[in-house]
């Protein structure tokens, strides 16, 4: 099987400093990899790298598409990258105001990204959005009201559906629970693996909570100073970590 999305040796640097340095990794159809590490530990900028949201310093960076046609994504038009970002790709803020427009409705939210893709029946669009609604467990009689009306973990569920809506391969998500209270991280992280799962929707997640890691992730990696210092299968890194960092990352939240 062809991976979905391959970064050879990614680099993005910040004022002659390696925000993330020679990154290697491979996310397969379906998969879902957590990558965790300290605040500062280059985490969020590998991230938005691989998401195309910041310009890379050197490595190479490909995705396989629908179609089976593997894109060079540093050398990708905008135009193309935008179409991308549209329908095989989402992007979950951490804060969920900066993935939503405050000024719409939550029905409108989740309508949007199909309009940008060339849907304008309202009726269809209306029903569509009542039904993500409910996927993502909101009351679909509140389609009307601003996300300034829901809670925050209800704004972080519109945004996924928001996100989900178009039928994305492939999800990133920096810190998704965090800053929620601990039942609402739970209730999220339920909805997030039974979405990945149902959907064979393929997901890169941003946290510092190995606990997070530990519910979602099928594989690992640990980033220490800009670098993958450990790698592999999520309860292989986390029952038996061999990098003396992991070892002491682990041992701060889990016992050994």
């Amino acid at each position: 099987m062809k991976p979905l999305l391959q970064a050879t040796r990614l680099t993005k640097r910040y004022d002659g400093r390696g925000g993330c340095v020679d990154v290697d990794l491979e996310v397969y159809p379906g998969e879902v990899l957590c990558i965790v590490g300290e605040s500062g530990s280059g985490k969020s900028t590998l991230l938005n790298a691989l998401a195309m949201r910041s310009e890379i310093d050197g490595g190479a960076l490909a995705y396989t598409t629908r179609d089976g046609e593997t894109l060079d994504l540093p050398t990708l038009a905008e135009p193309r990258k935008r179409l991308l970002s549209r329908t095989e790709w989402g992007f979950v803020h951490q804060n969920a105001r900066d993935g939503l427009r405050r000024n719409v409705s939550a029905g409108a939210n989740i309508g949007e990204p199909l309009m940008a893709i060339g849907a304008r029946h309202y009726g269809r669009l209306r029903e569509t959005a009542a039904d993500w609604m409910s996927r993502v467990e909101l009351d679909a009689a509140r389609i009307d009201e601003l996300p300034s009306a829901f809670s925050g973990g209800m704004q972080q569920r519109l945004q996924i559906a928001r996100n989900l809506v178009t039928g994305p391969r492939l999800v990133f998500m920096d810190e998704p629970t965090a800053g929620l209270d601990v039942s609402v991280q739970a209730r999220l992280l339920d909805l997030l693996r039974t979405l990945t799962s149902k959907l064979h929707l393929a997901a890169v997640i941003v946290t510092h909570d190995i606990g997070v890691a530990r519910l979602l992730a099928h594989r690992l990696m640990v980033m220490k100073d800009g670098r993958v210092v450990e790698s592999g299968l999520t309860d292989q890194v986390l029952d038996d970590p061999q990098h003396p960092y992991t070892q002491t990352l682990v041992a701060s939240v889990l016992p050994v």
